[in-house]
């Protein structure tokens, strides 16, 4: 007697894990902000009120948008988000300058998830071969 076909194993998604790395950035961005007030009195016209506002909403809206990361539009949002965080530089100088440091890290995620999805294309990832 055969014993029964077992049914195979989901494959790994690899969009998954780059989803993850979002995520993570997404946080790490929002503890940026978050350690951004303690300086802010030191610097300039100090903690305004528009400013101290901006950056926690800025900071409450990513690690809302990490947890989002798995929807299909979650990446445009945390790509929306990041456009937001240089354009609060009109409140906080300091925050625009981390928003195009930033800027350049989601450049080098968004050309390691195309790297992927072109090899997924061509089949060439360790989890689609047999």
């Amino acid at each position: 007697m055969t014993p029964p076909e077992q049914p195979a194993a989901p494959r790994p998604d690899p969009m998954k894990g780059i989803r993850g790395v979002f995520a993570a950035t997404l946080i790490l961005e929002s503890i940026v902000v978050l350690l951004a007030l303690l300086v802010l009195p030191k610097f300039g016209d100090g903690a305004t009120a528009a400013g101290v506002t901006a950056m926690l909403g800025l900071a409450i809206a990513m690690i809302v948008a990490a947890g989002l990361q798995r929807r299909p539009w979650g990446l445009g949002l945390a790509l929306v988000l990041q456009a937001v965080m240089i354009a609060c530089g009109v409140f906080v100088l300091a925050l625009g300058i981390m928003g195009l440091v930033f800027a350049l890290v989601w450049g080098g995620l968004l050309l390691m998830r195309r790297d992927v999805a072109q090899k997924m294309a061509r089949g060439e990832l360790p989890s689609q071969r047999q």
